[in-house]
């Protein structure tokens, strides 16, 4: 009992070798195979429900009354004592723009060009990229080079404002939203299982264990029929 009044509930004690982030996608339903068929609204709103679900706390309005407008490029770095509550940055799903759901509310499931969100794993006082943003690309991970003909990134050019770092932890940092990268597959083979691995780029990340599926990358496969 003595040792654990030791211990902060905020911070973790010895942060002095902090993983590489791993990352997530939503939507994420049956594994990591995103399946439907454009012409049967039935095998691809699932998905569609699941990403407005998903957004929910990422509406502008909702983001415009729990967080602060804040200095993109560089790291949103608070003193003050530990146990003080954080203000947390907006990240808005305007940003996110063809891959908001706002004005296209299928996120392109109906057309065949679906959007996908990718998001890194919370760590406490991690900087990544070491001042430079952190971006996002996607390949075929196995297969031909040409199933996968074009994708869009957003915002910007898929990249992790440095703004929302350092995460301080859901006991201070208690409105913090994970920023995102929306990836907006507009050109995909159709009929056929496209084995799709996205990445994180940057200074500190590592991406190529093959033994872990998850660190600073993940691996899904797209299926979309006509």
């Amino acid at each position: 009992y003595v040792m654990l009044l030791t211990l902060s509930p905020y911070t973790p004690t010895y942060r002095d070798r902090v993983s590489p982030p791993g990352v997530m996608i939503r939507p994420y339903l049956n594994g990591f195979t995103i399946a439907f068929n454009v012409s049967q609204p039935s095998t691809w709103q699932p998905y569609v429900d699941s990403m407005h679900h998903f957004l929910t706390a990422y509406d502008d309005k909702v983001q415009e009354e729990k967080n602060i407008e804040c200095v993109s490029g560089q790291y949103f770095i608070q003193g003050g004592n530990e146990s003080e509550e954080k203000k947390a940055c907006q990240f808005k799903r305007s940003l996110l723009q063809n891959c908001s759901g706002i004005e296209d509310p299928s996120f392109g499931y109906s057309t065949g060009q679906p959007c996908i969100l990718l998001k890194m794993n919370r760590i406490i006082g991690y900087r990544p990229g070491a001042g430079v943003p952190v971006s996002v690309d996607c390949k075929v991970q196995k297969g031909n080079e040409s199933d996968l003909r074009s994708v869009d990134f957003y915002p910007g050019n898929g990249t992790f404002d440095l703004m929302y770092y350092p995460y301080y932890g859901k006991m201070t940092h208690v409105n913090y939203t994970s920023p995102l990268v929306a990836m907006h597959f507009t050109d995909v083979k159709k009929n056929y299982l496209v084995h799709i691995q996205c990445s994180l780029n940057g200074k500190g990340i590592i991406n190529n264990i093959n033994s872990d599926r998850f660190l600073g990358r993940i691996i899904f496969t797209l299926s979309i029929g006509k």
